[in-house]
């Protein structure tokens, strides 16, 4: 298909053949079927850790439930986790956390976590003990173990195998400070370790809401790594506009409101793997967010995990190595049926259409002061697969597309 240019758009007979996309050109799964593709082929592996049980975040923060928790027990509950694919994570030690975030935040970061409090000072040098990132008890060693659960991902990647890490993908973390909820920058380690390994084409792709600043920043002087991130545009950290390509090793889709699953095969297919087919990837390292996801209280982008899914599953086709992050998602619902959904597809399994009563009785005994009783769809007790949202494709996506690829 014929990628227009800008100022093309305004033809009617091409935009009706840009809006008739899917029809000729993808597979779009319906309530029936979910024909979705599997992995099955390659080793998958699913990294947790029981420390993601533990309470975190207090009471009224975005990410004060369980989610990795529960995508673990749903996964248990569908026999979808046994003693070959489950690896346990341990915490990233002082040395090794070293490599990438400065001496001195990590000793303030211990020094806080072992106190539980914080000067002015330090709150304001390393934005500790904000209401962003707020103090509670074994913090420093949850953060540590995500980053190990990364490390490790990209260990197990090398012998070719998927590994699967939904507590990961904290990439706003600074090296000398926390940021939007990310105390460390497990995707950078991710990326560090398949670059210890002697890759010299990493690929990381980011499909949260907000921009994968932290990432993009850590590697911009790297030729070996190069970044790209799907996001909503004007959302915080208010960074990855279009024409912001770092050190030229950066490209980043700043999307309008409502984007749907149409818009997103669209932008996969004619600019995310083209610019893979360019790079040629090693190794792929993928945050997937489900703050994207239609019903997200923290941004107003209107995905299916359908097209989430299948974006993630196009990109470990792409690579002989891939690691998958998880990232946002704070409508817990959406998060923990999209991430438990992901694995069962990364793994090979074949998704119910409606889930068993016990796998239900997880899903039901969520709640979450960010979505309004009226707006729980039934559905997300019941079944891990949303209804595709394809809708028109929009003629900012198609400029958006041609202006990344320029």
């Amino acid at each position: 298909m014929h990628l227009a240019s800008p100022g093309q758009c305004s033809n009617q007979r091409e935009l009706s053949q840009i809006n008739s996309y899917h029809a000729s050109a993808r597979i779009i799964p319906d309530r029936d079927s979910y024909p979705l593709p599997r992995s099955g082929e390659r080793a998958a592996h699913f990294i947790g850790n029981e420390i993601y049980r533990r309470p975190a975040f207090g009471k009224h923060h975005p990410l004060s439930g369980p989610r990795v928790a529960l995508v673990m027990d749903l996964c248990e509950r569908l026999g979808w986790l046994d003693a070959q694919s489950l690896c346990a994570s341990r915490p990233a030690d002082e040395k090794t956390l070293s490599v990438f975030h400065t001496t001195d935040y990590l000793a303030a970061f211990r020094e806080a976590d072992s106190t539980g409090r914080v000067s002015r000072e330090v709150r304001e040098r390393y934005h500790l003990g904000t209401s962003s990132n707020p103090l509670f008890p074994g913090l420093f060693e949850r953060a540590a173990t995500t980053v190990g659960g990364s490390i490790l991902a990209a260990e197990l990647a090398m012998s070719g195998a998927i590994a699967y890490h939904p507590s990961g993908g904290t990439h706003h973390g600074r090296p000398d400070r926390a940021s939007g909820f990310c105390y460390f920058n497990d995707p950078v380690f991710a990326v560090l370790t398949l670059l210890g390994h002697g890759l010299q084409r990493v690929m990381y792709v980011d499909l949260d809401a907000h921009h994968g600043d932290g990432v993009q920043d850590a590697f911009a002087a790297d030729p070996r790594v190069f970044t790209l991130s799907i996001h909503e545009a004007g959302r915080w950290p208010h960074t990855g506009l279009v024409a912001d390509r770092g050190q030229g090793r950066a490209r980043n889709l700043p999307v309008p409101r409502g984007f749907n699953d149409s818009e997103l095969d669209y932008l996969m297919q004619t600019a995310v793997l083209s610019l893979s087919r360019r790079f040629e990837p090693q190794a792929v390292v993928i945050t997937c967010g489900a703050d994207g996801l239609k019903g997200d209280p923290l941004s107003r982008m209107e995905l299916s995990n359908v097209a989430l899914w299948r974006a993630v599953l196009e990109l470990v086709e792409a690579s002989p190595r891939t690691v998958v992050l998880g990232g946002g998602g704070y409508n817990p619902w959406s998060v923990v049926r999209c991430w438990t959904g992901l694995w069962g597809l990364l793994s090979g399994k074949t998704l119910p259409q409606i889930l068993p009563l016990e796998a239900q009785q997880v899903l039901l005994g969520l709640e979450c002061d960010l979505v309004e009783n009226e707006d729980i769809n039934p559905g997300w007790f019941t079944t891990l697969v949303d209804d595709p949202n394809q809708a028109a494709l929009r003629p900012e996506l198609v400029e958006l597309a041609h202006r990344v690829l320029e």
